[in-house]
């Protein structure tokens, strides 16, 4: 087990969340981001599944058929559009319906994002990257058109203008806050 690995891993992410939170007012939200990494039942499995160049939820996946880690934390996290999942009353194919997540979530996503991206690309990481990653998915995620809508504007603004110029369009417009 990596324990000393996985834990400066995961605060490291943690840290980069919370300061990209923080430049767009976010506070709460980026103290309390993924603090249930810390929680035993997705501690323990990061810890023995560690990589340290992707998630480790992806090799207990390989492993196991599912990762145990990724189903409790999904489940607890509302910047995930996992979490937003719902049963349809409609007749939709699966059943499962995704809900419209409020834009504070899509916002703290996007910073999810970033970081990861930041945390395993090191110094091959752009504001392009985290566009890449989103794109490159085997299969378009299940988001709800709103939702959809504005993660994609801003992944494709932060490829496109940097940090700045979308944690200004952030600011201003998605959350709409007056900065001083």
């Amino acid at each position: 087990m990596k324990i000393w690995k996985h834990f400066k891993t995961v605060t490291y992410h943690k840290y980069l969340v919370m300061q990209g939170c923080f430049k767009v007012g976010l506070y709460y939200q980026g103290i309390m981001h993924d603090m249930s990494k810390y929680s035993l039942s997705e501690f323990l499995v990061g810890a023995r599944y560690y990589q340290g160049n992707r998630s480790p939820n992806n090799a207990e996946r390989e492993a196991l058929g599912y990762s145990s880690a990724w189903l409790h934390h999904k489940g607890r996290n509302k910047h995930h559009y996992e979490y937003w999942i719902d049963y349809s009353i409609q007749n939709i194919p699966g059943g499962m319906a995704p809900a419209p997540m409020p834009e504070r979530y899509i916002v703290e996503m996007l910073m999810d994002r970033i970081a990861a991206s930041k945390v395993y690309l090191k110094e091959k990481y752009t504001d392009r990257s985290p566009l890449e990653y989103y794109l490159s998915g085997r299969d378009p995620a299940p988001l709800h058109p709103n939702t959809k809508k504005l993660l994609e504007k801003l992944l494709y603004m932060l490829a496109e203008k940097g940090e700045s110029g979308t944690f200004y369009y952030i600011n201003k417009k998605v959350l709409r806050r007056k900065r001083k």
